[in-house]
């Protein structure tokens, strides 16, 4: 198979996610105003487009509190950077069963909830962009809940508000079921994928598993994919040689190199390297949001 490198390509910087990260280096932001400054600065970086999520301001530990995401995203605005705003929608679909001989009742840890409830931050804060995690799986210990009717009932409402869908695939049913929902023109065109790799237990992230969702996705779909840990690097060169667009960012890896912890500016920049290396040009918010058709929302 010939190598497709992408000419033109898009930075995203997923700036804290919702795992234990914070725990492991002070580098990861909790408050909305660290996490704010901290997707700051990765745009200045080059980041065309950050992916937030929010975590309790005093533990760390991941919300999903509108309060808290109204705050980050009225930061990021208010300081005139020109940068895409990618929120999460993939909180609130946890469920912890109990050991393996009594799963039920479900543990205290358990959250789930409806669709609506799920979607109110993105329904207030009108991001251009908000995920969709398109499928269930076993995510590390827990299980991340997303039925086909609960994915419908997301992905219209991000639609009816004017909020550009960026499904997320951990694995290749995920991606079949995305095809579904385009199908049903739940989501609409320009189609925004991120292929998410090597996360545990969705798809691996060695080379044949990627190459096997790339030629499946669509052809005039738009994709990145990333992978995590010390494979984050690696995949920014994978993702842009398969013909797809980049991600980065402390929630997917907390290290710079071995035994150095990185903030999200200096892991973008590292990214804007290896892209610049490789030749290819690295596109403005400006430019994606011409090239996804979003709509930027006060």
């Amino acid at each position: 198979m010939p190598l497709n490198p992408s000419k033109d390509v898009f930075i995203t910087c997923a700036v804290t996610g919702s795992g234990a990260s914070h725990n492991k280096s002070s580098l990861v932001p909790r408050s909305p105003k660290e996490i704010a400054e901290s997707a700051i600065t990765a745009a200045k970086a080059g980041a065309a487009i950050v992916h937030c999520h929010v975590r309790d301001p005093k533990t760390g530990e991941p919300a999903r509190e509108l309060a808290l995401y109204k705050e980050l995203t009225d930061r990021i605005r208010d300081s005139g950077t020109d940068v895409i705003i990618n929120l999460t929608a993939g909180m609130g679909g946890d469920v912890v069963f109990g050991p393996s001989e009594s799963p039920l009742p479900l543990t205290p840890d358990t959250d789930m909830v409806g669709a609506t409830e799920r979607m109110q931050h993105v329904i207030e804060c009108r991001p251009e962009i908000c995920t969709l995690d398109c499928g269930t799986m076993n995510f590390a210990n827990d299980v991340m809940a997303n039925t086909p009717e609960m994915l419908r009932s997301m992905a219209k409402i991000a639609t009816d508000h004017d909020v550009r869908i960026e499904i997320e695939a951990f694995d290749t049913g995920h991606l079949w079921f995305a095809k579904q929902l385009v199908a049903e023109k739940l989501i609409h065109h320009p189609v925004l994928l991120q292929l998410c790799m090597g996360i545990p237990w969705g798809a691996p992230n060695d080379l044949n598993t990627l190459m096997a969702m790339v030629n499946n996705i669509p052809e005039e779909w738009i994709f990145s994919a990333f992978s995590i840990g010390q494979q984050q690097m690696p995949y920014v060169a994978a993702a842009l040689i398969a013909g797809g667009n980049i991600r980065v960012g402390l929630e997917d890896n907390i290290y710079l190199k071995k035994g150095v912890l990185a903030t999200n500016a200096q892991l973008v920049d590292r990214a804007v390297s290896i892209i610049n290396n490789l030749g290819s040009n690295i596109l403005k918010p400006k430019e994606v949001r011409e090239k996804l058709q979003l709509k930027k929302h006060s």
